[in-house]
């Protein structure tokens, strides 16, 4: 996955359903203003904000934003850090949501705790940046 230049707003201006398209908004003032972080799109559909290295044991490396989300058809994807303990206690307290192993998905923003959100914001930078560095 890599960073691009292509524009944000016109991406979620392209959401065809409005209602995602106003949650889009609503989840890009709340990641901007948790991260402190621009907006960057990663490849054609993921808003990303910061950005780590990581390189596995297997040698595979890359880049990755820190946190993000899209705005997807079926749901909306959460690209924070899920796995260990504090995560998945602050999950019990967040609202309507499935997990997957990177993901967390949503229907829309109505269904989660908002300042939950925000603390997943704050613990998957924290944890991504000790675990690969800043």
């Amino acid at each position: 996955m890599k960073e691009t230049d292509n524009s944000v707003i016109e991406f979620i201006e392209n959401v065809d359903s409005p209602k995602k398209r106003e949650d889009a908004y609503k989840l890009l003032e709340i990641f901007s203003e948790v991260s402190g972080y621009e907006a960057k799109m990663w490849g054609p559909s993921i808003i990303g904000f910061g950005s780590y290295h990581y390189k596995y044991a297997s040698g595979h490396e890359g880049d990755a934003p820190l946190v993000g989300f899209s705005p997807r058809k079926a749901k909306i994807s959460l690209y924070i850090a899920t796995g260990d303990a504090e995560c998945d206690a602050i999950l019990q307290r967040f609202g309507k949501h499935t997990s997957g192993k990177a993901c967390v998905y949503i229907n829309k923003v109505a269904d989660i705790d908002v300042e939950v959100l925000k603390e997943l914001i704050n613990r998957c930078i924290r944890l991504t940046q000790e675990t690969y560095g800043s």
